[in-house]
């Protein structure tokens, strides 16, 4: 009985053993492979270069939610920028707010604090909303060459082939289709495992950085990345290029030269603006993992996030003559109603 029951006492002792040592071991592997936060290297560590950074960004920011907004009101409140082509700049100005809101508020923070931390969560929701912002610009200005294309070529239907309905339905669909790209991306991202680091070269969370961190295999990741992208910008870029091939030839039969200058003036905005972005998404995204130089990517990740938005609102504004003229509309009635 006394063999039995020691017997018994010892494989109970062995047994719990090996569960013991076995949860030690899988809790050590998930700790290993799973990550809480991540910090950002930022863009640079010299405390008084990021002093004159918070500053220069806090102004891009600043200039970029007030042109935004200032822009999606006038088109609201003016009657004669009522028209499909407003509509889009609108819904292209709000992108532009959300976007840079997305990334420069949380930069701001961070180059004030010593260790530039990110939770894991909000990293995944930054990324989400970045990749969204990105399909939904690359889709908006697709929409708008469109509409350029439409405006100039056929004058007289333009009315009747861009009803507000279907500039309605082209946007609500933009957007739909960039949140499910941007969501999916992101859950790609974060099913990765991240073992040996957490530090982000990047001063905001994004794909390209966090690809190079991963521990796992990431083929998938950088097939699903090269695909994506390069199906978008490749699709939208066919749009533009088609559309401004048109509007070359519609703009090339007009005898006037002061309808060609005018013609030219409503695509001058636009054509600077793709050209800007695309160029950017493209060095960006577009090239190997083997090729890219993360240092390098940070300045046009600086360019394509804080800088573009800005841009863009100006762009449209200061070279068009109706928006000018409807600012002036604006102000000269509230002078009226002050007197």
């Amino acid at each position: 009985m006394d063999f039995c029951h020691a017997s018994r006492l010892f494989r109970r002792c062995a047994l719990e053993f090996i569960l013991e040592e076995s949860c030690i071991y899988y809790m050590a592997k998930g700790n290993h492979s799973s990550v809480t936060d991540f910090i950002l290297l930022g863009l640079t560590d010299n405390p008084e270069l990021q002093v004159i950074l918070f500053g220069v960004f806090l102004l891009i920011y600043l200039v970029t939610v007030i042109s935004n907004l200032g822009l999606i009101v006038l088109i609201q409140i003016s009657p004669q920028l009522h028209t499909p082509m407003y509509f889009f700049l609108s819904h292209l100005a709000f992108v532009d707010f959300y976007g840079t809101s997305a990334i420069t508020p949380n930069t701001l923070v961070n180059s004030l604090r010593e260790i530039k931390s990110m939770s894991f969560y909000a990293c995944a929701t930054q990324v989400c909303c970045f990749i969204t912002f990105s399909v939904w610009e690359l889709l908006l200005l697709s929409v708008m060459a469109y509409d350029r294309y439409v405006a100039i070529c056929n004058p007289l239907l333009y009315v009747v082939l861009m009803p507000r309905r279907l500039c309605i339905q082209m946007v609500i669909s933009s957007y739909i289709y960039g949140f499910t790209v941007g969501f999916i991306q992101a859950m790609a991202t974060f099913h990765m495992s991240f073992c040996d680091s957490n530090v982000v070269n990047q001063f905001y969370c994004d794909d390209v950085p966090l690809i190079a961190l991963a521990c796992s295999d990431t083929q998938i990741k950088e097939l699903m990345l090269f695909i994506i992208a390069g199906f978008n910008v490749f699709c939208s870029l066919i749009v533009v290029l088609i559309s401004y091939v048109f509007i070359v030839f519609a703009i090339l039969r007009i005898h006037s030269v002061a309808g060609r200058q005018k013609a030219f003036s409503t695509c001058a905005s636009h054509v600077f603006s793709i050209s800007i972005y695309y160029g950017t998404l493209s060095f960006m995204y577009l090239q190997p993992k083997s090729s890219h130089a993360l240092d390098k990517d940070k300045f046009a990740s600086v360019l394509y996030a804080v800088v573009i938005p800005m841009l863009n609102p100006l762009i449209y504004s200061l070279r068009n003559q109706e928006v000018k003229n409807a600012m002036k509309n604006i102000i000269k009635k509230m002078y009226s109603s002050n007197q």
